[in-house]
């Protein structure tokens, strides 16, 4: 990506000019297809110089995307209004070198390119100005792990550098302890099982897990990038009509891991907007308007040396979901 003063330009390579223009924005952008549209609508995107004809347009023979900047006044009044939308922190512990958060969902934890102001991080900065150069990124101070926007949940969030770099070198070493509640769509075969399916990234832009078969059989299924390894363990904590509540525990952090898992496996998570039936989601979700899926326990080494232990129950909203179901 090259940046002018008031254009963002985006190269398309080759093996990616099969996608459509929505999609790949929206993954090069780390913004909404919605946002996208609106962009396009907007006439704020050209490829190859002229305007597209729509926004799922496909990309067969582009070589680059330019984007104009939005108009700066609008976008600061559309956060302002988010801004005062936004809920109270929830600080679980705190410490000279971390904090642990119980993040809410349907906030963001850290701004996309987009500037959104209404995310945790931006939360975390009022409350703790002094993680602003804590890191590797502006955009995400003090940040070592996520939940997605539309999860629930444990976070911890470093303090000092010193604190950043432990924090990470254990999430990249796995020896973080991270577990949580999720209600899926279905009955498991298993009462604790384990998955194992890789993760790739779709065309359409959407993560893509499927039982491991015969790489030869994959080869004619379009991919951005290879599959990548992921395990997921789960143990059924409670059995519905149509339901099943797991305790799950993730042993890497690909992205929309439990999620794309408990798709691929034919069990999705009960309200998730991505990896769903459509029509079973509408049958059976009734008044949950949100993911059912909540990081209820985490578990890592602090700076003295000592392990120390987090756990959340599960919000009032999920909690009555469940009552609902009895």
């Amino acid at each position: 990506m090259k940046n002018t003063k008031n254009t963002q330009i985006y190269q398309v390579p080759e093996e990616r000019r099969h996608e459509r223009l929505d999609v790949f924005l929206a993954e090069q952008m780390g913004i909404s297809r919605t946002k996208i549209q609106k962009m396009i609508i907007a006439n704020q995107v050209t490829l190859d110089g002229r305007e597209p004809k729509k926004a799922g347009e496909r990309l067969t023979s582009t070589k680059q995307i330019e984007v104009k900047e939005e108009d700066t006044s609008i976008k600061d009044a559309e956060n302002k209004i988010k801004a005062k939308k936004l809920p109270k922190l929830d600080v679980v512990a705190e410490t000279a070198d971390y904090i642990v958060v119980n993040k809410p969902s349907g906030i963001l934890v850290h701004p996309t390119q987009a500037g959104e102001t209404d995310t945790l991080v931006n939360m975390l900065l009022k409350k703790y100005p002094e993680i602003k150069n804590v890191g590797e990124a502006e955009v995400r101070p003090g940040i070592v792990h996520r939940l997605d926007k539309e999860a629930s949940g444990l976070l911890v969030i470093a303090r000092t550098q010193k604190s950043f770099e432990s924090l990470k070198k254990q999430f990249q070493d796995r020896s973080v302890d991270k577990i949580y509640s999720v209600l899926v769509y279905g009955q498991m075969n298993k009462d604790n099982g384990q998955i194992d399916f890789e993760i790739d990234r779709g065309g359409d832009g959407r993560m893509v897990s499927r039982p491991k078969i015969d790489k030869m059989k994959l080869r004619n299924i379009p991919k951005i990038q290879d599959g990548k390894e992921a395990l997921t363990e789960y143990w059924v904590e409670e059995k519905y009509k149509r339901f099943s509540l797991l305790k799950v525990k993730i042993h890497s952090g690909r992205t929309h891991q439990i999620r794309v898992h408990m798709y691929a496996l034919g069990c999705p998570v009960v309200g998730d907007p991505l990896y769903c039936n459509k029509k079973l989601q509408k049958k059976s979700d009734g008044e949950l308007n949100r993911l059912f899926l909540h990081a209820r326990h985490l578990e890592f080494t602090d700076l003295k040396g000592e392990r120390v232990i987090f756990d959340k129950a599960i919000p009032k909203v999920l909690k009555e979901y469940l009552e609902s179901l009895v």
